[in-house]
């Protein structure tokens, strides 16, 4: 037997020497044996060598095995070392009391010296598994750890140079008396802003995708200019609306209007959820076609409805929303709508898709109003 060294120890607990006796000969080549003939003892034993596994009498003076198997698992220094009985009380209840206790097997006498060793490599197995995975388990925790603060570096890091490459594209885009004015530097400066936000909804999904799956999202909800937010990915699109030659119309309350319209949310999530979206319906779009993005009072709600004049494939309507669907895009992740779900989810709102050969498809936003 080779149950990986050091050689696992056996506390045997019998106050009749004869059964030890019995024991001895065939657990010894394979175990480092200790011996306790009483209750207190086997306490005291257990405390100090703390053993592999202890195989224990029931009946014996003063103390007996139910109050040492009891005692044993009310300790936080021996609660997890394998108990196996070994008595003649073989009473069914005497059996369902001692498993209760927390026992992991109970043998009858007279015993089978064999049997109790092969149960005894058995529980020993068993017990090294649980404590490797245990141990891998801690390992897990000190990676998520480091992975949290890894990430927490990453946001602080990352994103403060990224808000001065958008804020300053965004503002050299919209100074009509910039000096780099020319059609030329106005592509470049629309890519670069592109390329940042791009890079910041990355960032952002990174981030924060596993807290909104495991539920420990801590969202902080201030007004957000939703309408604001749709003009700057509508900009960050411009090249992709442009190769398609789309037309996107933004509508408040079904009207053509460039106004104010405000969410209750954050302003960066509200910019991933609509992004995603967005994207979405620009992809889908059949050429030379119109996207509508309409904002809206609904039953006490914002809703940004989006809709563009393809629809979506039949095989995908029941898993629009799910993790790792996509159709027909080269590298495309299918984590766009899931991850839009998610953000909605998290700021108390909802999605919802309907789409159909004739009437294309509308994806509908609904948001707390700010």
């Amino acid at each position: 037997m080779n149950l990986e060294s050091p050689t696992p120890r056996v506390l045997i607990v019998d106050d009749v020497p004869a059964n030890i006796k019995v024991l001895l000969p065939t657990l010894q080549p394979d175990f480092d044996i200790s011996i306790a003939t009483s209750g207190q003892q086997a306490l005291l034993l257990a405390e100090q060598q703390k053993p592999d596994l202890i195989l224990l009498d029931i009946i014996m003076p003063e103390m007996d095995g139910y109050e040492v198997c009891s005692r044993l698992k009310a300790s936080a220094s021996t609660r997890d070392i394998p108990v196996i009985f070994i008595t003649a009380k073989d009473e069914e209840a005497d059996e369902m009391t001692g498993l209760s206790l927390g026992a992991v097997d109970y043998i009858t006498k007279p015993f089978s010296a064999p049997i109790v060793h092969a149960r005894t490599i058995t529980h020993l197995g068993l017990k090294r598994a649980r404590e490797k995975i245990e141990n891998q388990n801690k390992e897990l925790i000190k990676a998520g750890e480091l992975r949290e603060e890894v990430n927490r570096i990453m946001r602080h890091d990352l994103k403060t140079p990224l808000n001065a490459i958008i804020g300053f594209s965004d503002l050299l885009l919209t100074n009509q008396k910039c000096p780099s004015c020319d059609p030329e530097h106005h592509k470049m400066l629309a890519i670069i802003r592109e390329s940042g936000y791009r890079l910041l909804e990355m960032i952002n999904n990174s981030l924060d995708l596993y807290k909104m799956e495991q539920g420990t999202y801590i969202l902080h909800p201030q007004p957000v200019d939703i309408m604001g937010v749709i003009i700057k990915i509508r900009q960050a699109f411009q090249n992709r609306i442009a190769s398609k030659r789309l037309e996107v119309l933004m509508l408040i309350e079904g009207e053509d209007d460039s106004g104010s319209c405000f969410v209750l949310g954050e302003e960066l999530l509200c910019y991933s959820l609509l992004a995603n979206l967005i994207k979405n319906a620009i992809e889908a779009a059949p050429m030379m076609s119109q996207i509508t993005i309409d904002w809206r009072r609904w039953h006490g709600k914002a809703q940004i409805a989006i809709h563009n004049q393809g629809a979506v494939p039949d095989e995908l309507v029941d898993r629009f929303f799910d993790k790792y669907t996509t159709f027909g895009k080269a590298g495309g992740t299918g984590l766009g709508t899931y991850s839009a779900m998610l953000i909605a989810k998290i700021q108390h709102g909802t999605i919802t898709m309907e789409t159909s050969e004739q009437d294309g498809t509308t994806l509908r936003v609904l948001l707390p109003l700010g």
